[in-house]
């Protein structure tokens, strides 16, 4: 284990060895803002029954939504980013939208909104409001969430994602070609994935114009069709020690301008079968600074700059 502590770490990185979304918070607002995840009303299209009824195999009947309030229930006198969060936030028409967004920016405590949404879901009428709503309003900010989980379409079957990563990355480069900053979802320990998969997917996601990305421990939900597969034993749930190294692997092979904002994830009380270590989110957050000081990991450490992706490539951590 490398226990030199030599290498300078910049400086608005505020201490962490990667470049969190508190760091991006301060350096750009001069504090840290409230993120207030909000139920709005929405479904998706792999429940509703235009691609499936099931749902993604890992999310629940809240659609990943578990902790989301209605917005007008929201009591706050501190300025917060409104999360739009559960189920797909821009699967509906958009008059409803319009009226839902713009809420929102008007609020004066509101900094920015956050949209989580499919690839698929992102029609020409969808973008041309985010971008009318984006110069209506220059003093806010609109970042789009976008669920991509893992680049390797056997997985991507498995957990009935529903689109090809082509549609992801034509998604993703529509946003940027309109200025709105991206954040890419990913699930570390999916069924069937080892970490070399996972650090395909980091190296992917780094040669697309992304802004930043959650790295999401897969979190075992009561009432989900992963439970059942893992009730039967189809797969192990990664232990705090596993996953801490994959973890650190993505870290290291990630861009250093990319911003973190997640490393570990919440799973609710009542439905979190597996892994129950990940209740402690502050025992997890702890063990990953020290060990990433011990051995001198940091993001970006194994980052392949402006090399072309190869999809061939055997990684190791």
């Amino acid at each position: 284990m490398n226990q030199t502590h030599s290498r300078l770490l910049p400086e608005n990185w505020h201490g962490k060895r990667y470049y969190s979304l508190d760091a991006y918070l301060k350096n750009t607002y001069g504090k840290k803002l409230k993120k207030i995840a909000i139920r709005a009303g929405f479904t998706c299209p792999n429940r509703d029954g235009t691609l499936d009824t099931r749902g993604c195999i890992f999310c629940s009947e809240g659609g990943s939504g578990d902790f989301a309030v209605p917005y007008a229930a929201i009591e706050t006198s501190e300025p917060y980013i409104a999360y739009f969060q559960a189920y797909t936030c821009t699967y509906a028409p958009v008059p409803y939208l319009n009226r839902l967004y713009r809420d929102a920016l008007e609020n004066p405590l509101v900094a920015g909104i956050s949209i989580a949404t499919r690839p698929d879901c992102l029609p020409p009428e969808v973008l041309s409001l985010l971008s009318v709503c984006k110069n209506d309003y220059p003093n806010k900010f609109i970042w789009m969430e976008l669920g991509l989980q893992t680049i390797h379409e056997k997985t991507a079957c498995y957990i009935r994602r529903g689109y090809s990563l082509e549609c992801f990355g034509g998604a993703v480069r529509q946003l940027h070609s309109l200025q709105i900053p991206v954040i890419v979802h990913i699930i570390l320990g999916l069924p069937g994935e080892n970490s070399a998969m996972a650090l395909q997917t980091v190296e992917y996601l780094n040669k697309l114009p992304i802004d930043g990305i959650k790295l999401q421990l897969l979190h075992i939900l009561k009432g989900t069709d992963l439970a059942d597969d893992y009730s039967r034993g189809l797969f192990p749930a990664l232990s705090m020690d596993e996953y801490l190294e994959l973890l650190i692997g993505c870290i290291c092979h990630l861009s250093p301008d990319t911003v973190i904002h997640r490393v570990t994830g919440d799973g609710p009380k009542e439905l979190l079968i597996a892994p129950l270590w990940s209740r402690n989110k502050k025992n997890v957050l702890n063990s990953l600074h020290r060990r990433m000081k011990l051995e001198d990991a940091y993001q970006g450490k194994y980052w392949k700059g402006n090399m072309p992706y190869d999809p061939g490539t055997a990684y190791s951590l």
